[in-house]
């Protein structure tokens, strides 16, 4: 047999089982909600720090621009995710957020070290869409840094004592041990690490990396979003379930199906993979588990670490 013969015949095999992985669990009506997306708006006076990827045009990304493109698909409901570092969009975000049902969630922008946080947090905690702050590898913050730091320590029981989440931002392999730390500083807060199948360890690197997730394995509070699957790496981008798959049953493994959720990272997303594709490739790996798995990363999940806000009759809830 020639081997583009055999080629043909194994991709032929591999998309016949994902048919009938999909006829034994079709999961296409389980509805979604999108952990991670972001709003902004650099027509604004004082424009944007943040105006989409590269590959994004206009400049603007808002609630109904958003819809247009998940409603289709199956997504009923998304938690935005700040994209700004200036404290004042914290209330832009929510007021955007408030004007379109389809968002039912912010992660806003605070500082646990800072001697303002507890003021801050009281006064955007009174909104419900406000579910949490992202803190991490972004705007100059250093979790790694600041773990070590007893002022942010008290900040993140203060999250805590609100119910809210502590979301990760851009994951590094020291900046999961610093999840670690939190966890055993505060262990009663709800953690979400973002984009971790998009962490290519280096060989130097690789031992930490697996010792860092079998220390998490074991701890129910911090869960993981399987997003950023196709990603970037050097000049290229690495696509495909087939490129993925070993990534993503290495990271159920670690969770477990009730602490994994679904995230686009749109508009950021933009020029690696469109919304419909970041669907369809989670759709087809969970395809081959169960509708109840499925459940669980597309809605369940994000409403147990988020505990986002039921705004329209078509967002899921748990009976």
């Amino acid at each position: 047999m020639q081997r583009r013969e055999f080629l043909t015949g194994a991709a032929a095999v591999a998309i016949a089982a994902t048919r009938v992985a999909r006829a034994a669990f079709p999961i296409d009506d389980v509805p979604i909600i999108d952990t991670h997306i972001h709003l902004f708006d650099g027509s604004r006076p004082q424009g944007a720090p943040y105006k989409g990827s590269k590959q994004y045009e206009g400049g603007i990304a808002l609630p109904s621009m958003y819809r247009a493109l998940a409603q289709p698909l199956g997504i009923v409901g998304a938690i935005e995710l700040e994209a700004s570092p200036w404290i004042e969009d914290n209330l832009w975000v929510l007021e955007t957020s408030q004007n379109d049902t389809i968002m039912v969630g912010t992660v806003g922008n605070l500082q646990p070290e800072k001697p303002e946080f507890a003021e801050y947090l009281e006064r955007y905690h009174r909104n419900p869409l406000f579910r949490g702050i992202r803190y991490g590898n972004l705007w100059t913050y250093d979790l790694v840094e600041q773990v070590n730091n007893p002022v942010f320590i008290a900040g993140l029981k203060l999250l805590a004592q609100a119910d809210l989440v502590l979301d990760t931002a851009n994951p590094r392999v020291n900046l999961l041990q610093a999840v670690v730390k939190v966890n055993d500083s505060v262990p009663n807060l709800r953690i979400v690490i973002d984009h971790l199948p998009s962490l290519d360890p280096t060989p130097d690197d690789q031992a930490s990396y697996d010792a860092v997730l079998k220390e998490i394995h074991s701890r129910p509070n911090i869960f993981v979003k399987l997003s950023e699957i196709d990603h970037r790496v050097n000049e290229g981008v690495v696509s495909g379930l087939a490129a993925h798959r070993a990534r993503l049953d290495l990271l159920m493994e670690t969770f477990g199906e009730d602490r994994v959720v679904f995230g686009s990272d749109w508009p950021n997303s933009v020029g690696i993979a469109t919304l419909a594709q970041i669907v369809e490739l989670t759709r087809s790996y969970f395809a081959a588990r169960s509708h109840a798995a499925a459940e669980k990363y597309f809605w369940k999940n994000s409403l147990q670490a988020y505990k986002w806000v039921k705004r329209s009759a078509n967002q899921p809830s748990v009976a």
